[in-house]
């Protein structure tokens, strides 16, 4: 069950995903539920995706600070690793070229994982998949959402298992891009980089090579990470000189941990603001 909203507004959250990717709220409802949880930081961290940007901003409260985000998809070694990016400028040429691609690839991806799910003998509609995205780029949570309406699954993570993830009957993997070029296209486009949700497994190894490859933080604070995890990626992170971030991943209220409900130290804050050259 989640907390209920305390006194204060110190509260941050630093992960957090709209409709524009795979989460349920617009920006605008999400920077509302940011003001009802009486947040006064929120990232928006979309998958490959900044559309989301200017109307969360258009939506803001003189209490509440937007964090301007991206979470990019990477593959390592056979890992999936997503990148995330903060103060980002959303307007950057190289970034919005890129993201056009990404957007290209995740329908490419989409068509062919609903030809193999017709063969296997589960099809759903691909129209009513890319209509279920809306303005945001298509990914597998559209399609498995899709196998649920159908009947041909029971849950979410049934369809995962059963179709869609790395082992799954209709899996088709992502066009490879690699972590350091993630890491530069942030830094390109003036923001920050850091490891989302590293999880309890990740070898150190890796996260010593993101570092050589110019990786700045590591999500510290976040739903998968329990009281040992914490431990381990704050020592990695003193190791290593990086930065401390944290959120919920926020997808909704029915799919993830609640808005603000991760305990973030607000001195996080500082410290990416910091690296980040952002005033205040």
């Amino acid at each position: 069950m989640s907390r209920p909203p305390v006194e204060g507004g110190r509260r941050i959250d630093l992960h957090a995903h709209t409709l524009f990717s795979d989460g349920l709220m617009s920006p605008e409802e999400l920077v509302n539920h940011a003001l009802v949880r009486r947040l006064s930081a929120l990232a928006i961290t979309d998958h490959d995706s900044v559309e989301g940007l200017p109307r969360a901003r258009a939506a803001l409260d003189p209490t509440l600070e937007l964090v301007p985000g991206i979470e990019i998809s990477t593959s390592h070694d056979g890992l999936d690793l997503h990148i995330l990016g903060y103060y980002i400028d959303a307007e950057d040429s190289a970034l919005r070229a890129r993201l056009e691609r990404f957007r290209e690839e995740r329908r490419d991806r989409a068509l062919a994982i609903v030809a193999r799910l017709k063969a296997l003998g589960a099809p759903i509609d691909g129209e009513e998949v890319f209509a279920s995205a809306g303005p945001g780029v298509v990914g597998r949570p559209h399609i498995a959402d899709a196998l649920v309406r159908a009947g041909h699954v029971e849950s979410l993570d049934a369809a995962f298992r059963l179709y869609l993830g790395a082992r799954g009957g209709a899996f088709v993997p992502r066009p490879a891009f690699r972590p350091a070029d993630a890491i530069a296209l942030i830094h390109q486009a003036g923001g920050v980089s850091v490891l989302a949700h590293p999880g309890v497994h990740l070898p150190t190894a890796v996260v010593e090579q993101l570092v050589a490859q110019g990786l700045r933080g590591i999500e510290v604070w976040h739903p998968q990470h329990g009281v040992a995890a914490v431990r381990h990626y704050r020592a990695l992170a003193a190791k290593f000189g990086l930065l401390e971030t944290g959120g919920s991943d926020f997808h909704g209220p029915s799919r993830s941990a609640e808005l603000g409900e991760i305990a973030v130290p607000f001195n996080v804050l500082a410290a990416l603001k910091d690296a980040a050259g952002v005033a205040g």
